[in-house]
């Protein structure tokens, strides 16, 4: 097997590399994902990926008729990396992960027109969320009680979202909601895409452990939705829903922006020994974590190549998921050991070093083995699709 990037590939990097260096001011890069929700920042992250959306990088892997490249799998994989590795505001739009992918399979053309060139092309009124979880529904996302009661050519929708990321600064969402409560639990839900300008919407923020507005609390109060905003069969959007969430990243990303991370840990060490000499355990642990994210990469490269392959990625994008989600811990728990007392200050500290991003990131990670499927689920997912155990 060879491990080594073609030359074409290695070129690409190097595009993404330049592409980032011309277009990302220092100050943009955050080591938090503050970046995205505060408003500067976030108008920041709007500009960088009006930029990307120039060269059709944000939605690369489309279809050219939607705005897209129909880039190769790998070549999506590497611009992931590079982005992540050098923190630039490249994500966190979930029409371009989720909602567009979706509509191109199950939406009507009406709203493939409506919709997936403005997602394309980064236009400032086509940021979206997504409302999936609810305070009953969450792993068990299939409890959901959202209701949507057809109402003539309306769909009138009562209930609650939570964990909502980024609603505060959406213009659109990408809702599932129950259409028929008196079917089993996997059946009776519906897709919509719902206009964030409706009357009847509140949005609540979630103050998260690191002091930052990520996610938020939405309530719908007799929100009336055209029957055109339905997507794909309704009652049938369980399986909608469940396609979206295919489009799920390899975790590249992830280990890419571990990768940087721990670099820079190392690089405060080597200009501070004496934290070291006080605690030299953490140099061993700080190897464990190097290889730790050597394994993860090679994970999330055995799913891109299995994706060129035409082969589905399903139990190893959980183990990939998994592998992120812990060593994300791990690292923040490693850097913490190495600081010591010092761990504590938090970014609005001026002395605090590495600006406080350890601290600030032993406190955020608690969420990693939560968000985007517990690991719990994941590793439910690997043992009875991967290894063949029973279920119970």
């Amino acid at each position: 097997m060879d491990f080594n990037f073609t030359s074409e590939q290695e070129s690409f990097r190097n595009e993404v590399r330049s592409f980032i260096t011309e277009n990302l001011p220092p100050q943009t890069a955050d080591v938090s994902d503050e970046g995205m929700y505060d408003q500067k920042k976030f108008d920041e992250r709007l500009q960088f990926q009006k930029a990307m959306a120039k060269k059709k990088w944000n939605t690369m892997a489309w279809p050219k008729k939607f705005g897209g490249l129909e880039a190769p799998h790998w070549q999506q994989m590497l611009l992931n990396e590079e982005m992540a590795y050098n923190r630039a505001p490249s994500g966190g739009n979930h029409g371009i992960d989720w909602v567009g992918p979706a509509l191109m399979l199950v939406g009507s053309e009406e709203q493939q027109k409506e919709h997936l060139n403005k997602i394309a092309n980064a236009d400032d009124d086509s940021w979206w969320c997504t409302f999936y979880s609810e305070p009953g529904a969450g792993s068990d996302l299939a409890a959901l009680q959202t209701r949507a009661i057809q109402d003539g050519d309306e769909f009138v929708v009562n209930g609650q979202k939570i964990w909502t990321s980024g609603a505060h600064r959406s213009n659109w969402g990408w809702l599932a909601a129950r259409t028929d409560p008196d079917a089993p639990k996997h059946r009776g839900i519906s897709m919509f895409l719902l206009d964030l300008e409706t009357p009847g919407i509140t949005i609540r923020p979630l103050i998260n452990m690191g002091d930052e507005h990520g996610f938020n609390e939405v309530f719908f109060e007799d929100v009336r939705l055209p029957k055109k905003n339905l997507v794909g069969e309704q009652d049938r959007g369980w399986y909608h829903l469940a396609v979206a969430l295919d489009f799920e990243r390899s975790s590249i990303a992830g280990f890419s922006g571990s990768r940087k991370t721990v670099e820079d840990h190392i690089q405060f060490a080597d200009e501070n020994p004496h934290k070291i000499e006080q605690n030299p355990d953490v140099r061993l642990e700080y190897a464990d974590r190097m290889i730790e994210i050597e394994i993860g990469t090679n994970l999330a490269y055995r799913i891109v190549h299995m994706q060129t392959s035409g082969i589905i990625a399903n139990y190893e994008a959980s183990a990939a998921k998994l592998f992120s989600s812990e060593l994300n811990q791990r690292i923040a728990h490693t850097g913490s050991k190495m600081l010591g007392l010092e761990s504590l200050m938090r970014p609005q500290e001026p002395r605090a070093p590495l600006g406080g991003a350890i601290g600030q990131s032993y406190v955020t990670s608690v969420s990693s083995t939560i968000g985007g499927g517990t690991s719990e689920i994941q590793r439910n997912i690997v043992a009875t699709r991967g290894l063949g155990l029973p279920r119970g």
